[in-house]
This record gives structure tokens, sequence and C-alpha cells, in this order.
């Protein structure tokens, strides 16, 4: 459980980053573009006064040259020139549509006098005109340049962690597969021994029952031996019938459970002849291990409960403990690898469960409900 809590803190760390450098790019480029607002706005009162110094009759020539030069070093900044009655004389920085350019205007007019203050230009003689600006094209790209940034920012912890995932997901089932292949070898060579034992015993003519036990133990070893060579290859499905499946499994599990643990079956509906497609083996082991898992969950003590059905043109499989339940939180958790409980085993049982339901049968798993101390119920989501 604890390497699941560094995970999420790691995961936490990485978008708090990610938030962190895009916040401070945000604040640094709004103080950059409050900065060249303002001079944007000095820049549009220095034209108003070359606009005056234009209107004035006995302007010399040099001031003329240099009037301008200030006005048509503005390339930037989109503005308008109007009277009070919105007669517009001037325009700058725009780009006109081919039609319909004094309407264009005109609703351009009404948009800049939403927004900055028009500095006016006294002609003298009674004669007022307004300045009226906006943003520049550069201004209005710099303000979207930390949006832009903070979602690339975002992108990118978002693939490195999709590509980390999707290289030890690849690692895992490597581990996986090898793990299997290695104990399915070792388990067939004293698997073949104990059968020569068997024959041994059978001619020395020892006690037929103790004879017919060791079988059916050497049997067990052989169905588990076949399981672990199936990882890492496509299973053969075929149709099976729920209700005999289950039922063996449950004659099995009485036998091997501890005596304090009582088995419930409910009665199926209405589909109690009903048959999914699985690869009987294999799946009879995820029931067992889900079993087992919930008998360790009890302590040996309670109640285990099988119940199947349809739901949403799907069969379902219930299986149910009175054990000490799953926060919330774990309810995902519990099917990785190394999460587990106990203070034996390596916490794979769920993972390999989840694998052989969702990777080799295209069926799903999950925890339905469960709450700490109200125990847990797991269900198998099957096509028929």
């Amino acid at each position: 459980m604890e390497i699941y809590s560094q995970k999420r803190w790691w995961k936490f760390l990485l978008m708090t980053g990610a938030l962190i450098i895009g916040g401070a790019s945000l604040f640094y480029t709004s103080r950059l573009a409050s900065e060249l607002r303002h001079e944007e706005t000095r820049k549009m009162e220095l034209w108003a006064k070359a606009n005056r110094q234009f209107a004035r009759p006995d302007i010399d020539e040099q001031s003329l040259e240099l009037v301008f030069e200030i006005i048509q070093n503005n390339t930037t900044v989109p503005l308008i020139i109007a009277d009070s009655k919105d007669t517009i004389y001037f325009y700058r920085n725009l780009e006109l549509p081919q039609k319909n350019q004094a309407v264009f205007l005109q609703q351009e007019l009404r948009k800049m006098k939403q927004g900055l203050e028009p500095i006016e230009i006294d002609l003298g003689d009674n004669q007022m005109q307004y300045l009226y600006y906006a943003d520049s094209i550069l201004l209005r790209k710099l303000r979207w340049f930390p949006v832009v940034q903070l979602i690339v920012v975002v992108l990118f912890v978002l693939l490195a962690y999709w590509t980390f995932s999707a290289a030890r997901r690849w690692e895992q089932d490597q581990v996986w597969v090898g793990m299997a292949k290695e104990t399915a070898h070792q388990l067939g060579t004293p698997t073949s021994s104990l059968l020569g034992w068997l024959e041994l015993l059978e001619l020395k003519k020892v006690d037929p029952s103790l004879v017919d036990e060791m079988r059916h133990d050497i049997q067990r070893l052989q169905i588990i031996t076949a399981r672990f060579s199936k990882i890492g290859a496509r299973p053969e499905l075929k149709n099976v019938d729920i209700t005999d499946m289950l039922h063996d499994v449950i004659r099995y599990l009485e036998h091997r459970l501890s005596k304090g643990v009582e088995i419930c079956v409910e009665p199926p509906d209405t589909m109690a002849t009903a048959e999914i497609r699985v690869n009987r083996p294999l799946f009879e082991w995820v029931i067992e291990n889900i079993s087992k898992n919930a008998a360790d969950a009890m302590e040996g003590k309670g109640t285990l409960t099988f119940s199947w059905g349809t739901h949403k043109n799907q069969t379902f499989i219930d299986i149910t403990d009175t054990g000490k339940g799953i926060a919330r939180n774990f309810h995902k958790t519990v099917f990785k690898p190394g999460y587990t409980t106990k203070k034996r085993g390596w916490g794979l049982g769920l993972t390999l469960v989840r694998r052989i339901v969702e990777d080799y049968h295209s069926g799903r798993i999950f925890v339905k409900e469960s709450a700490p101390g109200k125990g847990t119920t797991f269900r198998i989501l099957m096509r028929g």
C-alpha cells in the first residue's frame, strides 16, 4: 500500500510543478503585457500630440518631418480618429474587408469605445477629435502566450506519464509471462515424478484411499501447471455452463477453506442454464483466487456468498464476503501488482485475476461494493 501512496504523491507533485510553471509564466507575462500596454498608451499620446502639431498652420518643415515620422512609425497599434459624432477621419493598422468597409470601421470604433479611454486631440477653433485605439496584435499574442505555454506543459506531463505507464505495463507483462512459464516448468518435473511414485504405491498395494487422495492432489498440481503455462498465450475459449462451473469450484472450496467460513449460494435468476465463453481452467482460477482472498480478509471466519445472473445483457458473477472491507480510494488499487494487506505474499493474486478476466476474456472485474468493516463484493461481468 505504501508504494501506491508514493505514486499518488509523485503524480500530485508532477501536476503541481506544471501548474507552478504555468502560474509563474502567467504572472510574468501579465506584468510584461501591462508594461507593454502602458508603453502603447504613451505612444498613442505622442501620436496624438504629433497630429496636433501636424494641424498647426505655422509648423516649420523640420518639425513637419519629425511629426510625419512619428505618425508613420506606428505599425502595430490599431487606431481610429473620429469626432464626437463618430465621423471617422483617419484609421491605421486595421485590415479592412473587401466589402462594407464603412460598416466594419464603425463596428471597430464601437469596440474601441468599450475598451481603452480615448485621447483628445484639440485642433483649436473649438474643433475636437478623439483618438481611439486597441491593444496591438503583439500584446494580444503576449496575453495568450502563458495559456498556450501552460497547455503545452500539461500535455508534456500527460504524455510523459502515459509513456512511463505504458513502458511499466510492458515490463510487468514480460515479468508475468516469464514468471508463469518458469513456474509451470518447475512444477512439471516434480509432478511427473509423483506420478511415478503413485504407480509404485499401487503396485505395493498401499491403502487405496490414500492412493486416491494422492492422485487427486497430483491432478490438482497438473491443473495448476496447465494454468501457469497458459499465461502469455491466447487461451482457447469454449462455451461453458456457468452454473455447472461455479458449483464445481464451490465444491472444491468447501474442502480447502477454513471451517469457520460458511459458503452460501444464492439461487440464480432466469439464466440458470446460461453459458459464457471462457477458458474453464483459467476462469475457475479467477473464482478460487477471489474466494481465497475473501477468506483471508475474513481471517478464516465469516460468510462467503456466490450469486450470478444477468445485468444489461451481460452475465455477472458476484462474490461477497463479510471481511474487513476496502476503503473507497483503494477500490482500483487492489488490482495493481504489489498491493496486499497480508504480511506474507507478493500481492499478485488480484492482478492475475484482472489479467485473466479482462485481457484473455474481454470481461470486466471491479469492486462493486465495499467499505471498512462492512465486507466486500467483487463483480465479474462477461458477455454471454
